[in-house]
């Protein structure tokens, strides 16, 4: 009887913690919670709270309640507290929420109900000239890549850009268009933005094997000057049956490596080092810049040196001739190359 007392007399405490000491005491500890209060909706909220939880922040589960129902009620999108709130005095993505290069650290969450109520304005109001999976016509232009849309959270830029007037394809007037129904055209196109990730379970890469192959195998051989470190025989013998067309292109696009389909693991950039006096000594660069040089050589050993007009530094750099090719290739030379490539099997 007593332990339920005490978990009552406990729950009751809890209860009655007020939401903004809870948020100030848990969240307050590293950040000040004013400059991440952001518009987002509930499911960001508790994923937001869950990395806190990962990263080691001490949140009961009573807590953890209490800090999802509050931000999740008073920072919602369309919520007049919020920074980057829908329609709000303070909306808009570029309003005080934390950027990086300009734009919103929050991610604009789709909502698929409100994606496809979205839909139906688009339909009626935008289709004719932003097509139909918003990448444009010749009647308007590409949102995918729009900044406004960027950095838009649920509204907060396209409102005020509605509300200033654009043509719409009815001849109704784009203010006339409700706060509510504007956000859910939000969710739409982003979500057509989402679309064009890898991780979206629609992509599809699309067709790459435009080019000519004979055009190919001549400009590998001629202009593009590969055949003078590169073999059909040798080191890209069956390269075509080993990838496929987009991992191909990526790796004689982008050999250096860190990148989707990179080929240039296990080659380094190496930097020759030779002193007015002494021996010259290779390695790959352990610092390199306007004061000092260092390298580590093949046993390990790191040899510096104080930058000078009388020390000689050559890079030796494996991937040198990719880097320039891209300031050389046209698309059809990119798609030649890769129709060539794919018959080495």
């Amino acid at each position: 009887m007593r332990i339920i007392w005490f978990w009552l007399a406990t729950a009751a405490l809890v209860c009655a913690q007020e939401p903004a000491s809870v948020l100030q005491n848990v969240c307050g500890k590293c950040h000040a919670p004013d400059s991440v209060l952001t518009a987002r909706p509930k499911a960001q909220w508790e994923e937001t709270i869950n990395k806190m939880v990962d990263m080691g922040a001490k949140v009961s589960p009573e807590e953890r309640t209490i800090l999802i129902d509050f931000l999740s009620t008073t920072y919602a999108p369309g919520a007049p507290n919020a920074r980057g709130a829908r329609g709000g005095a303070r909306g808009g993505a570029r309003g005080g929420g934390p950027t990086l290069n300009g734009a919103p650290l929050d991610r604009h969450v789709v909502d698929p109900e409100a994606a496809n109520r979205g839909r139906r304005i688009w339909v009626a109001e935008c289709i004719e000239c932003h097509g139909t999976s918003a990448r444009g016509t010749d009647k308007g232009k590409n949102l995918i890549q729009s900044d406004m849309v960027l950095h838009d959270r649920y509204g907060s830029t396209l409102v005020p850009f509605l509300a200033k007037g654009h043509p719409m394809q009815s001849g109704r007037k784009s203010a006339s268009i409700a706060k509510t129904d504007v956000a859910d055209l939000s969710h739409f196109i982003h979500e057509r933005v989402y679309d064009t990730l890898r991780g979206s379970p629609i992509f599809k890469p699309l067709n790459l094997l435009t080019g000519n192959a004979k055009a190919g195998e001549a400009w590998f051989n001629g202009a593009g000057k590969c055949s003078t470190c590169h073999s059909p025989g040798g080191d890209l013998k069956g390269i075509g049956g080993k990838y496929d067309p987009p991992t191909l292109q990526g790796r004689f696009l982008f050999p250096r490596g860190g990148g989707r389909g990179a080929s240039g693991r296990g080659k380094q950039l190496t930097l020759t080092i030779t002193p007015l006096n002494g021996p010259s000594v290779t390695g790959v660069p352990v610092v390199f810049d306007d004061f000092d040089v260092s390298v580590r050589d093949d046993q390990g050993k790191v040899h510096a040196f104080t930058r000078s007009p009388q020390l000689k530094v050559v890079r030796n750099d494996p991937f040198a001739m990719h880097d320039q090719l891209l300031d050389v290739y046209t698309d059809k030379n990119m798609h030649d190359m890769l129709a060539y490539l794919v018959t080495l099997k």
